[in-house]
Protein backbone atom coordinates (compact mmCIF):
# COMPACT_ATOMS: atom_id res chain seq x y z
CA UNK A 1 0.00 0.00 0.00
CA UNK A 2 1.24 3.46 -0.72
CA UNK A 3 1.26 6.44 1.58
CA UNK A 4 -1.84 8.60 1.33
CA UNK A 5 -1.78 11.87 -0.52
CA UNK A 6 -3.05 14.90 1.34
CA UNK A 7 -6.65 13.94 0.57
CA UNK A 8 -6.36 10.14 0.39
CA UNK A 9 -7.49 7.87 3.18
CA UNK A 10 -6.91 4.28 4.19
CA UNK A 11 -9.68 1.80 4.74
CA UNK A 12 -9.99 0.70 8.35
CA UNK A 13 -10.14 -2.91 7.14
CA UNK A 14 -6.71 -2.49 5.50
CA UNK A 15 -5.19 -1.29 8.75
CA UNK A 16 -6.81 -4.15 10.68
CA UNK A 17 -5.46 -6.63 8.11
CA UNK A 18 -1.99 -5.11 8.39
CA UNK A 19 -2.08 -5.43 12.19
CA UNK A 20 -3.12 -9.08 11.95
CA UNK A 21 -0.47 -9.81 9.30
CA UNK A 22 2.19 -8.31 11.61
CA UNK A 23 1.15 -10.71 14.37
CA UNK A 24 -0.93 -8.44 16.59
CA UNK A 25 -3.67 -10.65 17.99
CA UNK A 26 -5.48 -8.99 20.90
CA UNK A 27 -7.47 -5.79 20.44
CA UNK A 28 -9.07 -3.58 23.07
CA UNK A 29 -9.68 0.09 23.70
CA UNK A 30 -12.12 2.93 23.95
CA UNK A 31 -13.97 4.02 20.78
CA UNK A 32 -13.18 7.22 18.88
CA UNK A 33 -14.98 8.35 15.74
CA UNK A 34 -11.64 8.86 13.93
CA UNK A 35 -11.05 5.09 13.98
CA UNK A 36 -14.63 3.81 13.73
CA UNK A 37 -13.90 1.86 10.55
CA UNK A 38 -10.89 0.19 12.21
CA UNK A 39 -12.97 -0.84 15.22
CA UNK A 40 -15.66 -2.32 12.96
CA UNK A 41 -12.99 -4.33 11.13
CA UNK A 42 -11.50 -5.60 14.41
CA UNK A 43 -14.84 -6.82 15.78
CA UNK A 44 -14.36 -10.06 13.83
CA UNK A 45 -11.13 -10.59 15.81
CA UNK A 46 -12.91 -10.31 19.14
CA UNK A 47 -12.18 -6.62 19.79
CA UNK A 48 -12.92 -6.02 23.49
CA UNK A 49 -14.41 -2.56 24.08
CA UNK A 50 -13.55 -0.87 27.36
CA UNK A 51 -14.97 2.17 29.11
CA UNK A 52 -11.60 3.52 30.31
CA UNK A 53 -8.19 3.51 28.69
CA UNK A 54 -6.38 2.47 31.87
CA UNK A 55 -8.66 -0.57 32.11
CA UNK A 56 -7.88 -1.42 28.48
CA UNK A 57 -4.18 -1.29 29.38
CA UNK A 58 -4.86 -3.76 32.20
CA UNK A 59 -6.46 -6.12 29.69
CA UNK A 60 -3.48 -5.65 27.37
CA UNK A 61 -1.08 -6.50 30.22
CA UNK A 62 -2.94 -9.74 30.86
CA UNK A 63 -2.92 -10.52 27.15
CA UNK A 64 0.84 -9.90 26.98
CA UNK A 65 1.39 -12.22 29.95
CA UNK A 66 -0.61 -14.85 28.06
CA UNK A 67 1.71 -14.54 25.05
CA UNK A 68 -0.48 -12.26 22.94
CA UNK A 69 0.58 -9.13 21.08
CA UNK A 70 -1.96 -6.56 22.27
CA UNK A 71 -3.18 -3.38 20.62
CA UNK A 72 -4.92 -0.67 22.65
CA UNK A 73 -6.92 1.88 20.64
CA UNK A 74 -7.79 5.23 22.20
CA UNK A 75 -8.30 8.93 21.73
CA UNK A 76 -5.48 11.19 22.91
CA UNK A 77 -7.62 12.52 25.75
CA UNK A 78 -7.77 8.91 26.95
CA UNK A 79 -4.02 8.69 26.56
CA UNK A 80 -3.90 11.34 29.27
CA UNK A 81 -6.16 9.17 31.44
CA UNK A 82 -3.86 6.19 30.88
CA UNK A 83 -0.52 7.74 31.90
CA UNK A 84 -0.42 6.24 35.39
CA UNK A 85 -1.20 2.74 34.09
CA UNK A 86 1.45 3.11 31.40
CA UNK A 87 4.07 4.29 33.88
CA UNK A 88 3.28 1.91 36.72
CA UNK A 89 2.46 -1.23 34.74
CA UNK A 90 3.52 -1.41 31.08
CA UNK A 91 6.73 0.60 31.42
CA UNK A 92 8.24 -0.73 34.64
CA UNK A 93 7.24 -4.37 34.07
CA UNK A 94 8.16 -4.22 30.36
CA UNK A 95 4.77 -5.29 29.05
CA UNK A 96 4.59 -4.42 25.39
CA UNK A 97 1.51 -3.12 23.67
CA UNK A 98 0.83 -1.15 20.53
CA UNK A 99 -1.01 2.07 21.30
CA UNK A 100 -3.12 3.40 18.44
CA UNK A 101 -3.88 6.95 19.55
CA UNK A 102 -6.07 9.35 17.63
CA UNK A 103 -4.60 12.85 17.44
CA UNK A 104 -7.58 15.05 18.21
CA UNK A 105 -6.64 18.75 18.21
CA UNK A 106 -3.66 18.30 15.91
CA UNK A 107 -2.61 21.58 14.39
CA UNK A 108 -4.97 23.57 16.60
CA UNK A 109 -8.16 22.53 14.82
CA UNK A 110 -10.88 20.62 16.66
CA UNK A 111 -13.31 21.17 19.48
CA UNK A 112 -11.77 23.35 22.24
CA UNK A 113 -11.48 20.45 24.70
CA UNK A 114 -9.06 18.67 22.34
CA UNK A 115 -6.61 21.50 21.68
CA UNK A 116 -4.36 21.25 24.74
CA UNK A 117 -3.82 17.50 24.45
CA UNK A 118 -3.43 17.86 20.69
CA UNK A 119 -0.57 20.26 21.27
CA UNK A 120 1.24 18.38 24.07
CA UNK A 121 0.76 14.73 23.16
CA UNK A 122 4.06 14.38 21.22
CA UNK A 123 5.94 15.83 24.20
CA UNK A 124 4.24 13.40 26.58
CA UNK A 125 5.02 10.41 24.35
CA UNK A 126 8.65 11.50 24.25
CA UNK A 127 8.77 12.08 28.03
CA UNK A 128 7.43 8.56 28.60
CA UNK A 129 10.04 7.27 26.14
CA UNK A 130 7.36 5.69 23.98
CA UNK A 131 8.58 5.37 20.39
CA UNK A 132 5.93 6.78 18.05
CA UNK A 133 5.12 7.55 14.45
CA UNK A 134 2.36 9.47 12.76
CA UNK A 135 0.29 7.02 10.76
CA UNK A 136 -0.23 7.97 7.13
CA UNK A 137 3.06 9.74 6.45
CA UNK A 138 4.48 6.52 4.98
CA UNK A 139 3.10 3.26 3.67
CA UNK A 140 0.59 1.69 6.02
CA UNK A 141 2.35 -1.68 6.17
CA UNK A 142 5.71 0.02 6.78
CA UNK A 143 4.30 1.87 9.80
CA UNK A 144 2.84 -1.32 11.23
CA UNK A 145 6.11 -3.22 10.60
CA UNK A 146 8.03 -0.43 12.35
CA UNK A 147 5.67 -0.69 15.34
CA UNK A 148 6.07 -4.48 15.50
CA UNK A 149 9.88 -4.13 15.42
CA UNK A 150 9.84 -1.62 18.33
CA UNK A 151 7.33 -3.82 20.18
CA UNK A 152 9.68 -6.81 19.92
CA UNK A 153 12.90 -4.85 20.59
CA UNK A 154 11.82 -2.88 23.63
CA UNK A 155 9.19 -5.02 25.38
CA UNK A 156 7.40 -1.76 26.10
CA UNK A 157 4.60 0.32 24.62
CA UNK A 158 5.00 1.78 21.15
CA UNK A 159 2.52 4.14 19.48
CA UNK A 160 1.01 4.85 16.11
CA UNK A 161 -0.65 8.26 16.21
CA UNK A 162 -3.66 8.76 13.92
CA UNK A 163 -4.39 12.28 12.66
CA UNK A 164 -7.91 13.17 11.56
CA UNK A 165 -8.84 11.96 8.09
CA UNK A 166 -6.47 8.98 7.84
CA UNK A 167 -9.24 6.37 7.82
CA UNK A 168 -12.24 6.22 5.54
Amino acid sequence: MSAPSSNARFAGADFAASLRAAGFDFFTGVPCSLIASVLRALEADGYVPETREDAALGLAAGAALAGKRPVVLMQNSGFGVSLNALGSLQQIYEMPCLLVITWRGQGGTDAPEHLVMGRVMPTILDAYQIPWRTLGERELDADVAWARERFDETGRPVALVVPPGVFA
